[in-house]
């Protein structure tokens, strides 16, 4: 068996395929699935407040705890259908957003089995990598199990996602993104350097979890994070999708399986 000497690893929503409007239309669906209302407004994400949001809390809990506490100052929202209940505790109210989450979760693989298809390159640069003997490849995502699965079954397909080193979703970790849990954990599990273990993400989020892991970084932005400033939190090469030219060749010396001082270097975005 060939010693991995360096890993690549790729976010899922965002990186290989762009999922981010889904999930907020399948937040969306669940939400009026529920009536949720705060102050007797509906609850409803839109393009721009979303695009916000993504960029700051990882995983969906957390986004809906985020903005029950702070973009609604602390107000749990009522339930206008269903039981008609509202949250009078903490406990009441992650207990309502464990039931929305799965309900979404619901919504949103309906969504992925018509919509979803992979960015440019990123198939192609992960067979490339699994064809590497000395390099190792993982997923490392903060979605829940349910949508995760669905989206890296559909568009990686189960024939490929066996012959990755390691995949995590965010029900493996007890911290989403930006923490670096998840990222440690990959590298504990591949029995790397941190400094070995090359990421791929797409939003601050994720770049924050992958620098916190001492892990270089390559962003690969879409329209909803393209105006974010990536460069000044740290990474090391941002580029509108992977197949702009991004090669193992730029990321590694493929033959020693080492990560090179500086990520695609010849195809990046300008600082």
């Amino acid at each position: 068996m060939v010693q991995k000497t360096a890993a690549l690893l790729f976010d899922c929503d965002g990186v290989i395929v762009e999922t981010e409007e889904l999930h907020r239309l399948a937040y969306n669906k669940a939400f009026d699935e529920f009536g949720l209302e705060v102050s007797g407004e509906k609850v409803d994400w839109a393009v721009p407040y979303y695009d916000k949001l993504q960029n700051t809390v990882g995983g969906g809990k957390p986004k809906m705890r985020w903005y029950f506490m702070e973009t609604c100052g602390g107000e749990w929202p009522v339930c206008t259908k269903r039981d008609g209940r509202k949250p009078a505790s903490e406990e009441e109210g992650m207990a309502l957003i464990d039931e929305l989450q799965d309900t979404k979760t619901e919504f949103y693989k309906e969504i992925v089995d018509q919509a979803a298809s992979p960015r440019p390159g990123v198939i192609e640069l992960m067979d490339a990598a699994i064809a590497t003997p000395n390099l190792a490849v993982g997923i490392c995502s903060a979605a829940t199990r349910g949508g995760f699965d669905r989206v890296v079954n559909s568009i990686v397909g189960k024939e490929r996602l066996a012959k990755l080193d390691v995949i995590i979703a965010g029900d493996d970790v007890k911290a989403k993104k930006p923490d670096p849990m998840i990222y440690n954990l990959a590298a504990e599990r591949l029995g790397l350097q941190k400094t070995d273990c090359v990421v791929i993400e797409d939003s601050l989020v994720g770049l924050r979890a992958a620098t916190s892991a001492g892990m270089p970084c390559l962003v690969t932005y879409t329209a909803s994070t393209a105006a974010e400033d990536f460069y000044g939190e740290g990474a090391n090469a941002k580029v509108p999708d992977l197949g702009v030219g991004v090669t193992l060749e730029t990321l590694f010396d493929v033959p020693a399986g080492a990560v090179l001082p500086e990520l695609a270097s010849a195809v990046r975005d300008a600082k």
